[in-house]
């Protein structure tokens, strides 16, 4: 029942006095009836808080600790603490701003509900996520160290075979010489043995001729001891040695092939940083003066993309549908044209070696395997640009809407789409929607490195998807056009673009600081990638030629 309601207990309106209670302004702590509720509200220079009385929340007031039985209703500014009536005139307070302190309860309350719903609406939402990512993540843990751990066998499998094949032509080469040594000391063995023959008929005969009277024999003899004085040549045959050179570990380590070193990442709030790598690469100054060390005719008409298969075998593709695999001397290995025909607009291998490329006009994203095309993304809505594989051997695709309007990076896990972006914190685009060059590249930091020639800028976001930084050239080079196209980085995290109007490579930091170009006498530097060991490959887009360069 409604304490108003209650015969034996009266409660009346605070400020008519004679209607019954029915609501309560929480801001004011007064208790209102229907009528005066109008009224209360009509004062616009305060923030009421008007509910009916059965739910009004009942306040208690702190005491005074300086003045016994005063109730704290007011709030000094100043001190930052509730005060009664009694502090509020004393000297201790002469001059401080105070407040009603139910003015600060409504702000504190303000504040503590924005609190809450930035925590249910954005905040504990993103734990969960990123909770599910991690168990997601643990669950597919076993399988990818599964198939690291069979590559490993696979791979050692391959070597045992190739070894057990060169144990067993030596082994064969053994025998064959045996066998040649055998047969001629076998020949050797006949020759003395003949001559043993005739010597023993010869003391045979001179034994008769000795017993015999036979005037005849013996005035006929003729002595043949100097024929025999010289014993027949002896052969003498070497039996050769294994030169087996010292096995070496780390050649063995190179020639099985490395694991990179374990990259761990730890994210702070909004940022996220890369933890030190568990084995850090050697630091690798960079050349005063960086070199040419080979250049590769590739045939086409225009060159876009080179990807590296390895230190002397590229992939590359240009203004027709064949995709050509070439060595340091311009030789043709491999040639593979696209499944549909179409040009492709660019290409990447894969740690497991395979080569992918996107088909801009069809749709779709393409893995070609063992000379075999399969295709394992097709979009509906969105073109494929450009694409880079990842150090966890995701995919990274840069693509367009079909109106172009839209600009966005996405992450693939085989078929899979596990990211995308396209937005930053305040809802802008990270990238420029016009259709333009967007090649990209994974930094190693595990960032997400753009360049946008469209909006002349090299644009750098962390795993999370978060802008770090934008790089628009050199400052020194403000009145020219920088024209950033192909893009790509190495063990020390640097990051290199091709500014192709200006026929050089920019060459930055991790965080974007610039450090130096290359020139080498390039000529509209387009696509580029690094192989292993740090050498830089330039896909020059007029003249068609694949130029390797050391410049650390």
């Amino acid at each position: 029942m409604d304490p108003f309601r209650r015969a034996q207990i009266i409660l009346l309106c605070d400020l008519c006095k004679t209607a019954h209670l029915q609501s309560h302004c929480e801001r004011c702590d007064i208790n209102l009836c229907q009528t005066c509720v109008g009224k209360h509200l009509s004062d616009s220079s305060i923030r009421h808080k008007v509910v009916l009385y059965k739910y009004r929340k009942s306040l208690n007031y702190s005491t005074c600790p300086d003045h016994a039985g005063e109730l704290c209703k007011n709030y000094c500014e100043k001190c930052d603490i509730p005060v009664c009536s009694t502090c509020v005139s004393s000297s201790k307070h002469e001059g401080h701003d105070i407040s009603d302190i139910l003015e600060k309860l409504n702000a504190k309350t303000e504040s503590l509900q924005k609190d809450l719903d930035e925590l249910e609406t954005r905040i504990y939402p993103r734990y969960e996520e990123m909770a599910s990512g991690v168990q997601t993540e643990k669950a597919e843990l076993e399988a990818n160290y599964g198939k690291l751990t069979t590559d490993a066998d696979q791979h050692g499998e391959a070597l045992h075979r190739e070894i057990t094949a060169i144990v067993n032509q030596r082994k064969s080469d053994i025998q064959e010489m045996k066998i040649k040594h055998l047969s001629t000391l076998n020949k050797n063995t006949e020759e003395i043995t003949q001559k043993m023959a005739e010597l023993k008929q010869i003391m045979s005969d001179l034994k008769s001729m000795l017993k015999s009277n036979d005037v005849s024999l013996t005035s006929t003899y003729k002595s043949r001891n100097s024929e025999f004085r010289t014993s027949p040549p002896k052969v003498r045959v070497t039996v050769p040695s294994l030169s087996a050179p010292k096995i070496n570990k780390d050649q063995l380590n190179e020639m099985f092939g490395s694991l990179p070193p374990l990259s761990i990442n730890t994210e702070h709030g909004d940022t996220i940083k890369s933890a030190e790598a568990v084995s850090s690469p050697p630091v690798k100054p960079l050349l005063d003066e960086p070199r040419v060390t080979a250049t590769i005719d590739t045939g086409y008409n225009r060159l876009f993309s080179v990807s590296c298969l390895s230190e002397d075998q590229v992939w590359t593709c240009g203004n027709n549908n064949t995709m050509k695999l070439l060595n340091l001397q311009s030789e043709l290995l491999t040639s593979i044209q696209t499944k549909s025909g179409y040009v492709p607009r660019d290409i990447a291998v894969t740690r497991d070696g395979d080569l992918v490329y996107t088909d801009y006009d069809d749709n779709t994203i393409n893995l070609i395997k063992n000379k075999q095309i399969q295709t394992v993304i097709t979009l509906q809505g969105w073109r494929p640009r450009f694409v880079c594989s990842t150090a966890g051997n995701d995919l990274l695709v840069t693509m367009d809407s079909d109106d172009y309007k839209q600009s966005k990076v996405v992450r693939y896990s085989g078929s899979t789409e596990k990211q995308s972006i396209q937005f930053d914190d305040q809802g802008r685009p990270l990238y420029k929607s016009d259709g333009y060059y967007k090649y990209l590249s994974e930094n190693k930091n595990l960032d997400i490195c753009v360049a946008d020639c469209g909006a002349r800028a090299v644009v750098v976001v962390n795993q999370s998807g978060k802008l770090r930084f934008r790089y628009t050239g050199h400052p020194s080079y403000t009145k020219q056009s920088f024209n950033p196209v192909g893009i790509t980085t190495d063990s020390q995290s640097h990051i290199l673009t091709a500014d192709s109007h200006n026929h050089r490579i920019d060459i930055l930091d991790q965080d974007g600081q610039f450090l130096r170009y290359i020139h080498c006498y390039l000529y509209t530097p387009w696509g580029l990638c690094v192989d292993i060991k740090d050498n830089l490959f330039v896909a020059e887009y007029h003249t068609a030629k694949v130029k390797k360069i050391q410049y650390l």
